[in-house]
């Protein structure tokens, strides 16, 4: 697996220049369940997809999970959910994210994806308070649900964020490329 920009991961998508369009599949990765979603195939809209269960010895089933995924859904690659602090710095919690790329990367069934990292400030949060009026009582149908989700939440704001910056440059009638308008976002985003 590769670790490319978000800028470059969403070109790869726009450009892939196959006759099936390419999805990105969204990672909210915890300490037991890794929750999963998927884009459309206009890559605009996020839907929730499933859970993963994570242990320290089921790595290469995983692994085996997300390949049988790129074949189903012409995934393209993963956008990771990356704790970032509010002052745009990695997290403690970032380390079991970087562990569980690491791992995938090491058994080289995923040697030809690649990955973003997306800031998942607040999802599971947004998505508790979503879940609250449901009353749900099963503790682990709440967990992975909520994990599911959060998932979705990542997936779709680098959806909105890499598309309202396309949009933005097509109105505009000025040619720029993914590049500047991710740096641009990052640069607002950090200010």
């Amino acid at each position: 697996m590769r670790l490319l920009k978000a800028d470059q991961l969403f070109r790869k998508v726009i450009d892939g220049g196959s006759r099936k369009q390419s999805r990105l599949l969204g990672l909210d990765v915890g300490s037991k369940y890794v929750g999963l979603a998927v884009s459309d195939d206009k890559n605009r809209i996020a839907l929730p997809l499933s859970v993963l269960s994570r242990t320290k010895t089921n790595i290469s089933l995983m692994a085996d999970d997300f390949v049988t995924l790129v074949s189903k859904y012409s995934l393209a690659g993963f956008v990771v959910g990356y704790p970032f602090n509010l002052q745009g710095q990695s997290s403690p919690n970032a380390l079991q994210v970087r562990l569980l790329v690491g791992e995938l990367c090491k058994t080289g069934k995923l040697d030809d994806m690649s990955y973003t990292y997306w800031d998942e400030n607040f999802t599971s949060k947004c998505v508790e308070a979503l879940l609250h009026p449901l009353k749900l009582h099963d503790p682990v149908e709440t967990k992975t649900m909520t994990d599911k989700f959060a998932a979705v939440c990542i997936l779709q704001r680098y959806l909105d964020n890499m598309n309202r910056e396309l949009r933005s440059a097509d109105n505009s009638g000025k040619q720029v490329s993914v590049a500047e308008i991710a740096a641009t976002t990052y640069t607002s985003k950090r200010s």
